[in-house]
C-alpha cells in the first residue's frame, strides 16, 4: 500500500541523488521500469545503458526526469522513506502502480492529486482514504 506523510519529516532520501550514487543498470530492464520510464518521461529504453528520449535523443539514465529518478528509487528501495515532492503530478498514477506491489511510506510537501480510485495511508492521521475529497481534507492539515 502507499503510505504518504505530508510535511517535513527526518531521515527522507533525496531520489535523484540516491539513483546517481545507487542505481543498477540492470534495473531499467525490468518490465515496470520500462512502463514508468514510457509514461513518465514518454521515452523508450533502448538496451543496457540507452535510453531513447524523444527530446533529447540517446540518453544516459542519469539523465532521465528527476520524478521518474524517485520513482524508480521507491520501488527498487521499498525499505526507504524517499521525498516525492521532486514528482509532478504525472508520478501520480506510477505512485499508485507502486502501492499496489509493494507497502511503501514517500514523503509529500504539497497536494498531488491521485485519480481516483486510489487507497492510500495517510500517515500523519494513521488514516486510509479512498477518494480525493478525503484525502484532500487529511492532507490539508499538514501541508
Amino acid at each position: 500500500m502507499l503510505t504518504i506523510h505530508f510535511g517535513e519529516m527526518t531521515d527522507v532520501k533525496y531520489g535523484p541523488t540516491w539513483f546517481k550514487y545507487n542505481y543498477r543498470p540492470e534495473w531499467l530492464a525490468e518490465p515496470f521500469v520500462q512502463e514508468m520510464i514510457r509514461y513518465v518521461d514518454k521515452s523508450t529504453y533502448i538496451d543496457g545503458l540507452v535510453i531513447n528520449s524523444p527530446v533529447l535523443g540517446p540518453i544516459p539514465p542519469e539523465r532521465l526526469s528527476r520524478g521518474l529518478k524517485t520513482l524508480i528509487m521507491i520501488y527498487k528501495k521499498p525499505e526507504l522513506i524517499f521525498n516525492a515532492t521532486s514528482c509532478g503530478e504525472n508520478c501520480a498514477p506510477c505512485l499508485l502502480e507502486i502501492g499496489k506491489k509493494k507497502d511503501v511510506t514517500i514523503n509529500l510537501e504539497y497536494l498531488m492529486i491521485f485519480p481516483e480510485p486510489f487507497e492510500i495511508r495517510v500517515e500523519n492521521e494513521d488514516r486510509i482514504v479512498t477518494n480525493t475529497k478525503d484525502y484532500i481534507f487529511a492532507a490539508a492539515n499538514y501541508i
